[in-house]
């Protein structure tokens, strides 16, 4: 039997179990999944909690559209609409005004599907034309950045996004073997340009040069904390906002915006007493974040990085 679309964009969710864990006390509404994918999260959620709707968004029209599919076995408790996820505020606005929204999930990063199609040029492992567009109707691409940015800012992007210790030798590489059209090439590139010995260290060498031009062409970092920002804003009184990130940067904006959240922005010395009229706006359910178990480490590799924080909200939601 030929495989489906959907077949082809099967995806394995990351931390299922602590995801559905998470928005077990939330009160009736919906939750929008901020970061739909292949709807794995989503559809979970909605067999565990009759009490729960989803509004899926996702900017990738072909996630969205095998998403859509698989979902519309829920019938009106699941809608999906394309959206890049900094754009919440406007989405909720798709929503009933009387409908309270409980939750927001994102699962940040590429997904499984993206990575493991060649003509997406997400992937080191499989040659195609470099892309790693998310959206694919943006101009920005990884050929461009590739190709056309100047070395100190090609190098400033692996060093920033990649934590790439080599970022200055890998972006004098990539410029003196222009045009660089191709996956493979690129991936040849850095692995030429990383000293042996590093070379059987920590994975793949072009893993974190990947890593960081994808999230430079889909503005990752920036916009994440307006996403979360709205987040906050839009949940109302004991929902829930749960994200997994994947990437050192992610979970750094991810704990700084939850950590403001928390404080209500207080600016008074730390161990004294608060005067400055800070008021909470949610709290965090646990201290750091949670990680993968080692069943699901053994089972899912790609989860190894993943970094799951969530907090409830403790004031009601913006109006909308």
């Amino acid at each position: 039997m030929d495989a489906s679309p959907a077949d082809d964009f099967a995806h394995r969710p990351v931390m299922a179990t602590e995801i559905v864990e998470a928005f077990a006390t939330v009160p009736g509404g919906w939750l929008i999944d901020a970061t739909l994918g292949g709807a794995g999260h989503s559809t979970l959620l909605l067999e565990a909690y009759p009490h729960l709707s989803v509004l899926g968004v996702d900017q990738d029209p072909d996630a969205l559209a095998i998403a859509t599919e698989r979902l519309s076995r829920f019938g009106a408790r699941a809608r999906t609409v394309r959206a890049r996820f900094d754009a919440l505020a406007t989405v909720a606005h798709s929503l009933p005004t009387d409908a309270p929204i409980v939750g927001v999930l994102f699962d940040l990063g590429v997904s499984s599907p993206q990575l493991d199609r060649a003509e997406r040029g997400f992937s080191y492992r499989l040659d195609a034309p470099l892309d790693m567009r998310m959206d694919p109707s943006q101009s920005l691409s990884a050929a461009i950045v590739a190709n056309d940015y100047d070395e100190p800012a090609l190098a400033r992007v692996l060093r920033d996004y990649g934590d790439e210790r080599f970022a200055g030798r890998i972006a004098h590489a990539i410029v003196a073997a222009r045009p660089v059209r191709t996956t493979g090439e690129l991936a040849e590139l850095v692995r030429d340009a990383i000293p042996a010995p590093a070379r059987r260290r920590g994975g793949h060498p072009a893993k974190r040069t990947f890593q960081a031009i994808r999230i430079e062409v889909n503005a990752e970092l920036e916009v994440l904390p307006v996403a979360l920002r709205s987040a906050i804003d839009l949940v109302d009184t004991d929902g829930c906002i749960a994200v997994l990130s994947y990437h050192s940067g992610e979970d750094r904006i991810v704990k700084q915006v939850l950590r403001e959240a928390e404080t209500g922005g207080c600016s008074c010395p730390v161990g004294l007493p608060c005067v400055c009229g800070a008021v909470a706006e949610v709290a965090l359910v646990r201290r750091g974040g949670r990680t993968p178990g080692a069943e699901e480490l053994r089972s899912n590799p790609r989860s190894e990085s993943a970094r799951l924080r969530v907090a409830r909200k403790l004031t009601d939601g913006a109006v909308r």
